[in-house]
């Protein structure tokens, strides 16, 4: 069993079962004789590994059949430029949801191809909640609604989802990503980068209503039209074989741990414990309204700043790493994926628990 804790929010912790049969796996793949990493992509060998992968998350995530799957490359980020250049179908206008640096940005990239309409924001509160529907200021005109599912630097996730008609909602879902159950038929797009519950960095997954593609912006590069994606079957060319083999490993363990519902019963246990904690000091503090609160990622900070690298110093002492919240908030940050065991929360709570009496 490994000794370090790692509460990276990406690329992050791996079941330790996945990395131990990719391990025994890695010179020779089910008698191949070959590594996944030397695989041809249109051999059987591999053909079979990308197939499996794709019916095993179609069944964990309940993924209708008019929806099409695919895996592809450029991390979630270049899913905000492919996003408008394949959903505006003619329309020159969508609808963001502005809740923190992950929106900011998708919103920035929308703007070189739309008339980009913020329908709700969440700044006025140094975006710590997710604003209500009922305050949003949606434009009928819009080719769709985008928002972010869980802001990874904020620690705010929206828990339910939007309701906008006949507009097809889309949804970044990167720091969320198979940690519970998801109504996919409610979206018209869900994408989400692996490197943060589903594998290692490399593989970004795309999760399309048939009826939204074929009908991209002219111009657009073919790596950037979903249409040539799907026929291709995600292969227009080499795809990112062994993250998506890994990915696979990781489905097939969520599958054995009672699928989505199980996991999220697990997810739901770990940050409570955390919050928990938070709730109960004086000392640590969470800036997220609680209705809102990321299961996934928990920032908090300290009663004195100054105290920070001495924090994350006796964590790195007990084996706890990546802590530091990102440069642009400040503070701390423990990112509690899928993989992130309930042991290790306890350890960090114990920690916190222990630095807190200390300072007092």
């Amino acid at each position: 069993m490994r000794q370090t804790v790692n509460f990276s929010a990406g690329p992050a912790t791996l079941p330790e079962e996945v990395l131990q049969q990719a391990a025994s796996e890695m010179l020779d793949w089910n008698g191949s004789g070959q590594s996944v990493m030397e695989m041809s992509h249109r051999g059987k060998e591999y053909m079979s590994i990308h197939a499996q992968a794709e019916a095993d998350l179609r069944e964990l995530m309940g993924i209708p059949s008019n929806y099409k799957v695919l895996f592809l490359q450029g991390g979630a980020t270049t899913q905000f430029a492919m996003v408008p250049l394949n959903l505006l179908r003619g329309k020159d206008q969508a609808d963001y949801i502005n809740t923190g640096e992950w929106s900011k940005k998708a919103i920035k990239e929308a703007k070189l191809f739309a008339k980009v309409n913020v329908a709700a924001s969440s700044e006025d509160r140094n975006f710590t909640y997710a604003p209500r529907q009922a305050d949003w200021k949606l434009n009928k005109d819009a080719a769709y609604v985008h928002y972010c599912i869980n802001e990874t630097i904020g620690g705010v996730e929206f828990h339910w989802t939007p309701d906008t008609g006949d507009v097809p909602l889309v949804g970044d879902i990167s720091s969320t990503f198979l940690s519970g159950p998801v109504d996919v038929s409610k979206y018209g797009l869900i994408y989400g980068g692996a490197q943060k519950n589903i594998g290692p960095a490399g593989l970004t997954i795309v999760i399309v209503r048939d009826d939204l593609i074929g009908q991209a912006r002219a111009g657009t590069p073919q790596m950037l039209d979903y249409k040539p994606q799907a026929d291709n079957d995600s292969m227009l060319n080499t795809p990112p074989c062994y993250s998506i083999y890994i990915a696979g490993l990781v489905f097939k363990w969520l599958k054995a741990r009672g699928g989505l519902a199980g996991i999220h019963q697990h997810n739901l246990a770990k940050a409570r414990i955390l919050y928990d904690f938070l709730d109960s000091s004086s000392f640590f503090h969470n800036p997220v309204a609680r209705e809102d609160r990321s299961i996934m990622n928990v920032p908090f900070t300290l009663k004195d700043e100054a105290l920070d690298d001495a924090f994350l110093k006796g964590a790195q002492a007990r084996k706890m790493i990546q802590l530091k919240g990102h440069r642009s908030v400040g503070g701390m940050r423990a990112s509690i994926y899928n993989a992130m065991t309930i042991e290790g929360v306890q350890r960090l709570v114990d920690y916190m628990r222990e630095f807190e009496k200390q300072q007092a």
